[in-house]
């Protein structure tokens, strides 16, 4: 494990998050499919489940890509910023499921604020880790979506929103075959 348990389970959800919107594709188009985003995250605390809400997470989600391939000031700023606009303040908790681990924000707070002050606690340990080599873009020249690599030799190149790896080394085979043809 490179970090904290709920560290790494926010990261995966920042990943999941921003491949929502991944390849011209938008799978948050509505209310309900938020709702099945956030149940298959494990999100808790209030919801208002309205079209304010929805548009509140997709702006997060915006600036949540941005930062993603930021460079480490940058991504710094962007966290800070998120921060603070959620008047974030750390707490060790320790709820259903889950065991201690740090919530920043109210369950009562608005649900993009807690969900990009997760977004920003779990991105601190990668900055402060040194490991901003590990959040990166697909591989693949056809894919914008975002890959989070937690492998020991740091070797994940490409997403897991469709068949990125298998598509892009068919075509290297059948290219190789091609030029072995000539």
């Amino acid at each position: 494990m490179l970090f904290a348990p709920d560290t790494e389970v926010a990261l995966r959800s920042v990943v999941n998050l921003i491949n929502t919107a991944a390849n011209g594709e938008d799978s948050l188009a509505t209310v309900e499919d938020l709702d099945a985003f956030l149940d298959a995250e494990g999100f808790s605390g209030s919801r208002t489940r309205t079209a304010a809400e929805l548009r509140s997470v997709k702006r997060l989600r915006v600036e949540l890509a941005a930062l993603w391939s930021a460079d480490e000031d940058t991504a710094a700023k962007a966290i800070n910023k998120l921060l603070a606009d959620a008047k974030a303040l750390p707490q060790l908790v320790k709820h259903d499921q889950w065991d201690w681990h740090l919530h920043a924000t109210t369950p009562e707070a608005p649900l993009a604020d807690r969900m990009g002050t997760e977004a920003a606690m779990a991105i601190v340990d990668v900055i402060r880790s040194k490991e901003m080599e590990r959040m990166r873009l697909c591989a693949a020249e056809d894919c914008d979506a975002v890959v989070l690599d937690l492998s020991r030799n740091r070797s994940k190149l490409y997403c897991d929103t469709g068949n990125c790896a298998n598509r892009t080394h068919v075509a290297a085979y059948r290219a190789r075959k091609a030029a072995e043809g000539d």
